[in-house]
């Protein structure tokens, strides 16, 4: 399927527009063109309740955002790690994705805005992410969510915080998380995949700047071979959440999420995986204004509803 028509004009129009080389960008560049493009999204959903808070941990506070859909408490729970390869992206940048996925879920969703690179590199965003799940979980009563009905989520960069979360609580007998859900993640590689060449050029996230993120993020090139960068790569995922994984055709990280997603399930872990044709990195920025990027998006949301609702 070709690329989605409304996605493939704004593509075109990105093309006529003089880019800097990325070499000479800087993070504080790269994030004032994203609150920039924020300016002109379209309408938001309308959720029964969003509040901003501050989170204390240890030696920092983190912003968050709630999204308390209708219904009654307690409440099942998302906690949401933003996408932007770990140096952008905000609460804000995906304030409306928090909304359709509270009001479809049911789920209260808690989007955390963990700390960014390169001013605090690799594993600053992993520790708070696992550490903000963690007092959360604690919290449930102020929070009035339910703490046996936890997931957490997000997409590409947020998704490997979120599947190096449920990782982490694993091996340290952290909170019960009932479901990971990972839209377009970014879970590393044994082997370079097809689609990185095949989707590494035009389609928004190239090549280029996923070099560009991982350059900001860690602290030497080795470290992507972590586990805690590179999710893949963990010696034993059985025993982990069962998962819901969406891709997009014309995506670098394709391959990526599929690969996670089989090596999950043959660890014994339950997954529903998807690809959808004619989409994007980023579909679910698009929600607002390309019909079926928001149905991909509600789709998740449903997936997310069903592992928080059928509890055997």
């Amino acid at each position: 399927m070709p690329v989605n028509a409304k996605i493939k004009y704004f593509l075109d129009k990105m093309k006529e527009i003089p880019q800097m080389p990325l070499d000479k960008v800087s993070p504080e560049d790269y994030r004032k063109r994203e609150n920039r493009g924020l300016d002109f999204q379209q309408p938001k959903e309308q959720v029964h309740d969003v509040e901003d808070k501050l989170l204390s941990l240890d030696g920092r506070d983190l912003p968050i955002r709630i999204y308390t859909p209708e219904g009654l408490a307690p409440y099942p729970a998302l906690v949401f790690f933003h996408g932007g390869g770990w140096v952008i992206g905000s609460l804000e940048s995906h304030d409306s994705i928090c909304r359709t996925l509270a009001n479809t879920s049911g789920c209260k969703v808690i989007s955390v805005g963990y700390r960014l690179a390169p001013e605090n590199k690799f594993p600053a965003a992993v520790n708070d992410a696992y550490d903000s799940l963690v007092r959360i979980a604690s919290e449930h009563k102020e929070y009035e969510i339910d703490p046996a009905r936890i997931a957490v989520g997000g997409d590409s960069a947020g998704g490997n915080l979120a599947a190096v979360a449920c990782i982490m609580s694993k091996e340290r007998r952290g909170p019960s998380i009932i479901h990971q859900l990972l839209i377009y993640p970014s879970t590393g590689y044994e082997e370079e995949p097809p689609s990185m060449q095949e989707n590494g050029e035009g389609y928004l996230l190239t090549g280029e700047i996923m070099q560009w993120f991982r350059s900001h993020y860690f602290n030497r090139d080795e470290e992507i071979n972590d586990p805690y960068a590179s999710p893949i790569l963990y010696h034993d995922l059985s025993g982990l959440p069962p998962a819901s994984i969406f891709t997009a055709e014309y995506d670098p990280l394709r391959d990526v999420g599929k690969a996670y997603a089989e090596k999950l399930r043959a660890s014994g872990v339950p997954v529903f995986y998807k690809n959808y044709s004619g989409l994007i990195h980023g579909y679910a920025n698009f929600a607002p204004v390309v019909p079926e990027a928001k149905m991909a998006l509600e789709e998740a949301a449903l997936e997310l509803h069903h592992a928080v609702t059928n509890i055997k």
